[in-house]
């Protein structure tokens, strides 16, 4: 007989029919109820055995996360705490657990001891859930390229480019460490490397994708990338997945429409598709803020902040405008910013992004004419020749999680702007070319994947919401 999801199951109630489910358990109580789950809902489907029909050597290699292939019918419940069960007929065991190794043990354990953990935390209801909506958002993702016209890019994932210009980056080689071949200056030489030049991992695909656009139009890319950064803090990693849309003849006002309106399907994808893992990590939020002190506590329930965004216009400021009002807001006058707001042309901190969205404006922010010394090379520059056509969506809870511009279509001032940036025109030389065969307005912005997914699910820590970390001295798994 062909084994039903246990989500199909619960949701179709086929009463007094015989059905077979596979799954892991959770618990076994009493020698008689079984909890099973298969990782298609939070939810449990409760298996009563009567113990006088099975063998005891049968029953004693049930323990928590034992793999059961279960055959039965199903009832109503006469427990509490479940509308179905099923009446088990036959038992066979998959594969044993032993209790006394079996690290998930139904029980409260931490973040940091299932991190150490991450090959098994998915069979907990948090991570569980985390992945659910993290695979829901990435559906979402492409639905909504693909109904409005993109197409899907595969950018290469080793690059001979920083699109960044941070030079933190992943280095690509198959020379011997030990004994590399040297130029006559004493430097590495790269020619004899495998591409014959200096190669690395990918921080951003979205130079390459600029080269696709101007041919197809609109394309995004939705692929792992990586930095070299020494950081460990909740929101870095040094792999992880990039959203790049780029798009040919939009302007800086066509791009921030598109992202408020990808932005908004997307998060109104989950709250229709993921209901049942939102209530469950909204409540789990709510249970985690009440150890923590009132000003590190989330601005809003985790459903009420979903909702903020989809429901709300974005409110579009330039930067400008925006350090006017921080600067006359009473945290900065009162000292109570960690970073004090001083000079135009300052990077803005997370602090002061939250203070606009949450505090200020209350409503989702896009800001926009970014001083050029603090955006990269590539962004357009405006007519006052200080500001560029940059953009950052700024969310409750989080600060930026979209940053965007149009990009420079005019080769002279790119040439220009690379040049002060010491930035080699001969490495980039495709690049130009892009602005010597059919040039025109172009735009495009990216989005951390799992900056989104740590959004949607109300997690702390972007190390929980991807399948396995990789971060300074950890890679495992």
């Amino acid at each position: 007989m062909q084994s039903t999801s246990i989500k199909s199951l619960l949701n179709n109630k086929p009463l007094q029919q015989e059905v077979t489910v596979n799954g892991w358990v959770r618990t076994f109580r009493s020698n008689r109820f079984i909890a099973l789950n298969d990782g298609s809902t939070l939810n449990n489907v409760q298996c009563v055995v009567n113990f006088e029909d099975f063998e005891e050597g049968l029953l004693k290699q049930i323990h928590t996360g034992a793999a059961l292939k279960v055959r039965g019918t199903l009832v109503e419940s006469q427990g509490r705490g479940q509308e179905v069960e099923i009446i088990v007929g036959n038992i066979e065991v998959l594969g044993t657990a032993d209790p006394e190794t079996y690290p998930i043990q139904p029980k409260k354990h931490s973040l940091e001891f299932l991190r150490e953990k991450a090959h098994l935390r998915v069979r907990t209801n948090t991570f569980s859930a985390i992945m659910r909506v993290r695979s829901a958002l990435a559906f979402a993702i492409h639905q909504y390229f693909r109904n409005n016209g993109f197409f899907y890019f595969h950018a290469p994932i080793i690059t001979g480019s920083d699109a960044e210009g941070a030079g933190e980056m992943f280095k690509v080689t198959t020379l011997d460490m030990k004994h590399p071949p040297l130029t006559e200056d004493g430097e590495v030489d790269h020619k004899a490397d495998f591409f014959g030049k200096e190669t690395n991992l990918t921080v951003s695909g979205q130079l390459e994708a600029e080269a696709y656009a101007m041919a197809l139009g609109k394309v995004y890319t939705f692929g792992p990338t990586f930095r070299a950064e020494n950081s460990n803090t909740t929101r870095h990693l040094a792999e992880f997945w990039m959203i790049e849309p780029e798009m040919a003849f939009y302007d800086l006002d066509a791009n921030m429409d598109l992202a408020e309106d990808f932005i908004k399907e997307v998060i109104g994808y989950v709250l229709e598709h993921c209901q049942e893992d939102l209530a469950f990590l909204e409540k789990r939020l709510i249970e985690e803020e009440k150890a923590k002190p009132q000003a590190e506590r989330s601005p809003m329930p985790l459903l009420e902040k979903l909702k903020f965004v989809t429901q709300n216009n974005f409110k579009r400021v330039t930067y400008t405008e925006a350090m006017d009002i921080l600067k006359n807001s009473k945290p900065n006058k009162k000292k109570k910013f960690q970073f004090p707001i001083t000079d135009w042309g300052m990077d803005l901190q997370s602090e002061h992004e939250r203070y606009l969205v949450e505090k200020h404006f209350k409503c989702p922010v896009i800001l926009f004419d970014y001083p050029a010394k603090i955006k990269a090379f590539y962004m357009r520059l405006n007519e006052d020749g200080k500001t560029v056509r940059a953009m950052d969506i700024l969310f409750p809870g989080i600060g930026e999680i979209v940053g965007g511009s149009q990009r420079e279509e005019r080769l002279d001032v790119l040439k220009q702007k690379m040049e002060a940036l010491e930035i080699d025109e001969k490495e980039l030389w495709w690049y130009l070319d892009l602005r010597k065969f059919g040039t025109a307005a172009h735009s495009g912005f990216g989005l951390g994947f799992e900056r989104l997914v740590l959004f949607a699910t109300g997690m702390g820590n972007i190390r929980d919401v991807i399948p396995f970390p990789r971060t300074p001295q950890n890679a495992e798994f």
